[in-house]
């Protein structure tokens, strides 16, 4: 049986402009991206974001079920995207089916992500033949990160760049809609993109994508420092800094509440 794609699916496949990308874990920051975005991924980055972890490894599966039903309470119009977690796919097909359906049966979300490429082509398919939407995701893969020196480009060697393209086949092979190329050479994901028969999404990788993502708070400015392929285009944390030092101002002195703050 094959795979019913819903109408935001197929709307992202045949778009012809740049696909607009961004992650979003709560439903305030969703209702905002919703008005911008072609897809809201909610990403296991959210055990770094959110949590402070170092790597997204300890992430399970009721914590992106959790947070993708925030997004979608705040996403309408975009296609939503949900992680699946380390340990959730890779071990056995069947655990794969049962617990890809549980996070669209729970979240209500589109679609979801997994990592990896010929090593989860068996499982693509048995996603895909559940009508399970499945995007991928090629390049550096977080959920194989241990140290944070493992966060390094990938694909600057021939083999490791036959690893890669190997990997974009067998997703597309197996059904998935769209792929994620993170931190690979211009030179492979341009490549890539020419192979491509599905829509590409790049991060660390290359503007000939077909979109691009990035971690919101990332972009926004939450932290002092990221990666080379993140450009902040605003910087929140300056922001909230300022906010609460005046907050704190105003209560050390007395001028806050007043009495239009009190009832």
């Amino acid at each position: 049986m094959g795979i019913k794609k819903n109408s935001k699916i197929i709307d992202f496949c045949k778009k012809k402009s740049p696909l607009i990308c961004l992650t979003a874990y709560t439903k305030y920051m969703a209702e905002i991206l919703d008005d911008y975005c072609d897809l809201i991924l909610v990403g296991d980055s959210l055990g770094m974001v959110i949590y402070g972890k170092n790597t997204t490894s300890s992430v399970n599966l009721q914590t992106m079920i959790n947070h993708g039903k925030a997004v979608t309470r705040g996403a309408k119009k975009s296609l939503i995207v949900v992680d699946m977690p380390k340990g959730t796919y890779e071990k056995s097909v069947s655990a794969a089916v049962k617990n890809a359906k549980r996070i669209l049966k729970e979240t209500n979300c589109d679609a979801v992500k997994i990592e990896g490429g010929t090593k989860v082509k068996k499982i693509i398919k048995a996603l895909i033949k559940n009508n399970v939407p499945v995007m991928g995701h090629i390049g550096l893969l977080p959920q194989q990160v241990i140290n944070q020196s493992d966060y390094k480009v990938k694909g600057k060697t021939l083999d490791e760049e036959k690893i890669i393209i190997d990997d974009l086949v067998a997703i597309q092979e197996s059904g998935a809609f769209s792929v994620v190329i993170e931190a690979v050479p211009k030179r492979l994901a341009d490549k890539l993109c020419d192979i491509s028969k599905i829509p590409t999404i790049g991060i660390g990788a290359s503007n000939k994508c077909d979109g691009q993502i990035l971690v919101t708070e990332d972009m926004l400015g939450y932290f002092d420092k990221n990666a080379k392929f993140v450009k902040k285009f605003a910087n929140i944390k300056k922001i909230i800094r300022k906010g609460v030092e005046k907050y704190s101002f105003d209560v050390n002195k007395r001028k806050f509440p007043t009495r239009n703050n009190m009832y």
